[in-house]
């Protein structure tokens, strides 16, 4: 039988040049100027106890039964993770838990977007980009639905411990399909759920509160190794107050109340404190030092007053930078003026009004990020429109379309990125189009300035972050 995976979506750069004029006038006389970003307090904690509950942990509480899952999905002897007990034959991307109904059940956790094997390696923190949504819907909804008429037959308590997350995978999988492979549907997933939930007891409803757009805008997932440095999270830098709240939104997939979120929520200091101790992996070959040097060098005059700088020295501004200036695709922010249900649905939620308030504060464009470890976190801007930081430096360069092998992908260890190949248009989803709204590869044109030698440095330099 055919392996099936289930996908969990966590909410969760774009690469921003900048100029320094920009930066020095007020956002109050000028809507060009980016905006700085205000700290907020966060939640410290144990960080050994926050992987440990990221990959064995029950922050989602309903799932396939474990006999189903093996007879599904087999042994994975992998065990990239160590974890021991039934858990060492699980995949990575999964975890066992016992649901409320004492029932073992396999779980997606939060590495199937957050974790990503590269170079037959696992990177925990590293947006996995091999996911494919493209054609997901019809597929899902068959497996669940057998698996439904399976359990509710042989076993009512294995099918009362996966009722939860039968109904959410039925009611949100018709809506995240993607047009091209690769990319995430985060923000779909959230509203989805959101729109069944109700915001101040968290309570499902079978029919939807909110309306739902048609649009599914889609992102790339940003390594997690950048959180610590940031003021704000997810790509529009609308995510402000307790990290560790919007880090335990996958919950939203199988909570019940408020009660278990506030259980679920203790654990999430130590979650944040996890993630905030991965450190990016370093590039893995040789590295020309004095043209890393002469990339240094243009990086802190043309790059550094958006992106920080790195070494003995390292700061991070945290500037959001308005679409004016940045003029990549606008679908993203836009989503979040075009459909305020979503935020007023946050804003008023318990998430809002816990011990550990968190907000959403819409911006007119995107944060620009830290960029540690940026040679390992193609594809590029927020949209992962861009193969390669070849291309990203010299807009001239990008593919319209483009495909690349999600099972069997090559890196680039010179231009930085995927290996890919242009097509002439797109002829399937398995094809990148940067023509289709939310999929554009245009903006952050900054790079174009620059000689051919230069971005060479550049590129170099950038290696060694």
């Amino acid at each position: 039988m055919k392996k099936k995976k289930w996908i969990v979506l966590s909410i969760l750069g774009i690469g921003i040049f900048i100029s320094v004029a920009a930066i020095n006038k007020s956002p109050l006389t000028d809507p060009n100027a980016p905006v700085f970003i205000q700290p907020s307090e966060q939640r410290s904690g144990d960080s050994q106890k926050g992987l440990d509950y990221l990959i064995t942990g029950d922050y989602i509480k309903s799932g396939l039964p474990y006999d189903y899952y093996k007879f599904l999905n087999g042994k994975d002897t992998a065990n990239l993770l160590g974890r021991t007990g039934k858990n060492e034959l699980i995949s990575y991307n999964f975890t066992l838990v016992k649901a409320p109904n004492g029932v073992e059940v396999v779980v997606p956790n939060c590495l199937q977007c957050h974790a990503q094997v590269f170079d037959g390696k696992l990177y925990i923190g590293l947006g996995n980009s091999m996911l494919d949504f493209s054609n997901t819907a019809q597929a899902e909804i068959k497996y669940v639905t057998a698996a439904t008429k399976i359990l509710k037959i042989f076993s009512h308590s294995q099918y009362e411990a996966s009722a939860g997350m039968i109904r959410s995978y039925k009611t949100v999988f018709p809506y995240l399909q993607t047009e091209v492979q690769g990319v995430n549907p985060a923000d779909r997933l959230a509203a989805v759920l959101a729109a069944h939930r109700d915001p101040v007891t968290l309570e499902w409803s079978d029919t939807a509160k909110l309306e739902i757009p048609d649009e599914v805008v889609p992102t790339d997932v940003p390594a997690w190794w950048l959180l610590k440095k940031k003021n704000a999270m997810f790509y529009n830098g609308f995510g402000r107050g307790d990290f560790g709240t919007f880090l335990m939104l996958s919950n939203l997939l199988t909570v019940k109340d408020t009660n278990e979120a506030k259980e679920v929520s203790v654990h999430f200091g130590d979650v944040l404190a996890y993630i905030k101790s991965i450190q990016p992996p370093k590039y893995p070959y040789p590295v020309n030092a004095q043209l890393a040097a002469t990339g240094k060098e243009i990086f802190t005059t043309t790059c550094s007053r958006c992106h920080g700088n790195y070494g003995s020295e390292s700061s991070y501004p945290n500037l959001l930078i308005p679409e004016s200036v940045i003029q990549t695709d606008s679908s993203l922010y836009k989503s979040n003026y075009q459909n305020p249900q979503f935020m007023d649905w946050f804003n008023k939620s318990w998430y809002a009004t816990s011990a550990h308030p968190a907000k959403l504060e819409a911006f007119g464009g995107y944060i620009a990020p830290p960029l540690d470890g940026i040679w390992i976190t193609a594809p590029y801007l927020h949209n992962g429109s861009v193969p390669d930081l070849e291309s990203l430096l010299n807009s001239r360069l990008r593919p319209k379309y483009w495909q690349r092998d999600l099972k069997h992908s090559e890196y680039d260890y010179e231009k930085v990125g995927w290996r890919y190949t242009n097509k002439e248009s797109a002829d399937s989803k398995k094809v990148y189009n940067t023509t289709l709204p939310g999929y554009g590869n245009y903006g952050h044109t900054f790079g174009d300035a620059l000689s051919d030698n230069a971005r060479k440095a550049l590129i170099e330099y950038l290696k060694t972050l």
